[in-house]
């Protein structure tokens, strides 16, 4: 990937993001576990979970119900 450019649109409010750019679990784990408390969200891209879809790339509903 080229320096400076986003994966996609948003990418910044993602977790991956977050997590191995902006370091949001070492430097802030308690805003990281706002994000990951009580999560419905699962990344088919990652594995990682989140409270929200809008916080992961590919987002898929934990519970097949959604």
């Amino acid at each position: 990937m080229i320096k400076g450019v986003k994966p996609h649109q948003e990418h910044e409010q993602h977790l991956c993001h977050l997590h191995n750019i902006s370091r949001l679990l070492t430097e802030n784990p308690e805003e990281y576990k706002k994000l990951v408390r009580n999560a419905r969200y699962i990344c088919l891209g990652c594995g990682r979970v989140a409270a929200s879809g809008e916080n992961l790339c590919a987002p898929r509903p934990l519970d097949s119900s959604e």
